[in-house]
């Protein structure tokens, strides 16, 4: 953005752009992570109860993980 653009932005909105982005992708690191941990939890539990066998438990957590760090990465 220009300078003219960050301060029309500043001025309508009270905020500046880096602080809104950065709002931004906490918001949805921290919903990606509590994502991974219900995946992780339920998988655990069906495990526990005998519904899915231990590789399948990893499996979950590890795409889970995955896909937060892919996340992350380009959220960064």
């Amino acid at each position: 953005m220009s300078p003219a653009q960050i301060a029309a932005f500043q001025a309508g909105s009270g905020v500046i752009p880096a602080v809104l982005l950065t709002s931004i992708a906490s918001i949805t690191l921290v919903v990606a992570l509590v994502w991974v941990m219900w995946v992780t939890l339920g998988s655990f539990r069906a495990w526990h109860d005998g519904q899915i066998p231990l590789f399948d438990l990893i499996w979950a957590a590890l795409r889970a993980s995955i896909v937060l760090m892919v996340l992350g990465f380009y959220l960064r």
